[in-house]
């Protein structure tokens, strides 16, 4: 390994730009933030290190021996955040970048790419949540709270961009790779009157796009080490001390770059991202990781260390999982759907690991498509929702998962169909992880409320004959507009009673199951008018009153307490039913 010549940070996007930089398949994806990169900026301008990097040369007639990838040029946070597959054919060799993968990505997305995050509120589901933004940089103040920063950099849309006051100008800072010579940037602060302002704004206009200047074309900041062995096992062992050391590296990626430089076959990185992106598009949409289909892996192909460490990604567990792989994603995308029919999404699904023994289950069982409707696994599918339920709402999985993924096997491989959910829960009794409930778990429940992610769990339980399907809401039975210490008072309330009014109407008490159009429609309607305009036959009425465990009194807004009492002792017993106390 040799130290090389620093180079320009307009020299090294360059290199990328021409795609004479890329990565190795080792290298995990792009993860920074966009305030990450605008502090990267921030730190140049003030002369702060960035720190050095690391490049492996390959020569041409070996480049077929690896897989690489180009840098992300536009980075969305939907829709683009993979790497795209490079292609090497030509007669160039090639520079991979081995550390420093993020800052140099950070140092393009800023100056020749663009960065869309979401807008905070907005559905991931609306591509206006998703603006294309441009780094800028205010060329008129600093920075307020200087422990941020000094110098305000921001990814702006071209609209926010366009906001100049006495205060702001807005520069984009991909201009600058344009601006080589030191009379352009004169120039440009001529043309653009920023010399013509008070002296203090002139001057810290001046200082500040000259530094930017010198940061881009001058500044030899990019200090790197290029290594020259191409043998694959030292490689690895460099990118293992270089980065395993670091915090900001999720091991994971470690660990898959591992993967994908020991599969034979098929491209890992390639299989686990696309396979990701796929089963979290499943019904509502998902939240899953290649963490998580990493983890399933371990645990499927029955190696007795799941631990997440380099030494189970050795050659031999790597070829086996590339083989069962079919069979493995398979198994996972099942257990997604299967949840999704039971109407989990990423909202609702707390932990990710509890599907690990539902696909272990059904990789061990049942692949294929059956499982998801067929009456011949009517009893499987009510076990494993029984099993996803209480394992969630019991939080099995909080602390060392591995813990109870090892005896859950055990138990999966000594019992067959239909799911063993009564033998698990007995695998559990008396320890920390215990899935059996007792009083005080189901007093605990009474506590969840309207928009916290345990309340569909809770509510699940008791509605077991839903076909979710169909889209189901969480409903309040008194509508939630009603409560307003001003509209409670006004419909007749007691003084006394609107604080528990208000700190109950979001409980568990006052929800229900509704499916999306009689919720739409009920909207909000007092339920006293709308359960009698909707079931207008007494004997419907009485029915969805038992299914929904709507105590037998008057509605009316005055009696909301006696409702809430009612209504959560039905539950209560419901509970104790269904879990056996």
């Amino acid at each position: 390994m040799s130290f090389e010549k620093p180079i320009t940070i307009k020299e090294a996007i360059e290199n990328i730009h021409k795609k004479k930089y890329l990565l190795p398949a080792i290298q995990r994806e792009f993860v920074w933030s966009n305030v990450q990169i605008e502090i990267l900026f921030d730190s140049l301008m003030r002369r702060y290190p960035i720190g050095s990097f690391l490049y492996w040369y390959v020569e041409k007639k070996n480049c077929e021996n690896y897989q690489f990838y180009e840098f992300i040029r536009d980075y969305h946070e939907r829709d683009n955040t993979h790497n795209p597959k490079a292609n090497i054919e030509g007669e160039r060799d090639v520079i991979a970048v081995l550390d420093g993968q993020q800052r140099l990505t950070a140092l393009y997305l800023g100056l020749k790419g663009t960065y869309s995050y979401k807008i905070p509120w907005r559905r991931w589901d609306n591509d206006a949540a998703f603006p294309k933004r441009k780094l800028y940089l205010n060329l008129l103040k600093r920075l307020e709270d200087i422990e941020k920063g000094e110098y305000d950099f921001r990814f702006l849309t071209d609209e926010e961009s366009k906001i100049n006051n006495d205060d702001t100008y807005w520069f984009k800072v991909g201009d600058m790779l344009n601006i080589e010579k030191e009379y352009d940037v004169n120039n440009y602060l001529i043309k653009n009157k920023l010399l013509a302002k008070d002296e203090e704004k002139s001057r810290f206009a001046n200082e500040t796009l000259f530094k930017l200047h010198s940061v881009i074309h001058k500044d030899p900041v990019i200090d790197y080490y290029l290594e020259r062995d191409e043998r694959l096992d030292k490689v690895l062992n460099i990118f293992i001390r270089v980065n395993s050391a670091g915090t900001t590296l999720d091991y994971s990626d470690l660990l898959l770059s591992i993967a994908t430089a020991q599969w034979k076959e098929k491209d890992a990185r390639e299989e686990i991202y696309s396979f990701v992106d796929e089963i979290n598009k499943v019904g509502e949409g998902f939240n899953f990781n290649k963490d998580f289909v990493l983890k399933t892996a371990l645990v499927l192909c029955d190696f007795s260390d799941i631990a997440f460490k380099v030494d189970n990604f050795n050659k031999k567990n790597m070829l086996k999982i590339e083989k069962c792989w079919p069979e493995i994603s398979e198994a996972i995308k099942l257990s997604v759907n299967l949840i999704s029919d039971y109407g989990y999404n990423r909202d609702t699904l707390t932990s990710a690991n509890a599907l690990i023994p539902i696909s272990y289950y059904i990789y061990k069982n049942i692949i294929h498509q059956e499982i998801l409707q067929s009456s011949k696994y009517k009893d499987d599918r009510k076990n494993i929702n029984k099993w996803l339920i209480l394992s969630l709402l019991k939080r099995t999985f909080s602390g060392q998962p591995d813990n109870v993924l090892r005896p859950i096997r055990d138990v999966l491989n000594k019992n067959k169909q239909p799911f063993p959910i009564d033998k698990i829960i007995d695998r559990f009794k008396g320890e920390v992880k215990s899935i059996a409930f007792n009083d005080d778990d189901i007093e605990n429940m009474f506590f969840y409320q309207y928009g916290q992610s345990y309340t569909f769990s809770t509510l699940a339980l008791i509605y077991p004959t839903l076909d979710f399907r169909n889209r189901f809401h969480i409903d309040h039975i008194y509508p939630k507009s009603i409560f307003t210490a001003k509209r409670l008072n006004k419909r007749g309330v007691d003084e006394s009673d609107i604080q528990l009014y208000l700190s109950n109407y979001n409980t568990l008490a006052n929800l229900q199951l509704l499916e999306g159009l009689p919720n739409q429609e009920k909207s909000d309607t007092d339920f006293g008018d709308w359960i009698i305009s909707s079931y207008k036959d007494k004997k419907e009425r009485r029915e969805f009153m038992e299914k929904n465990y709507i105590p037998d009194i008057d509605y009316d807004i005055k009696n909301f307490k006696e409702f809430i009492i009612k209504r959560k002792n039905i539950m209560k017993k419901e509970f104790e039913k269904k879990l056996k106390i």
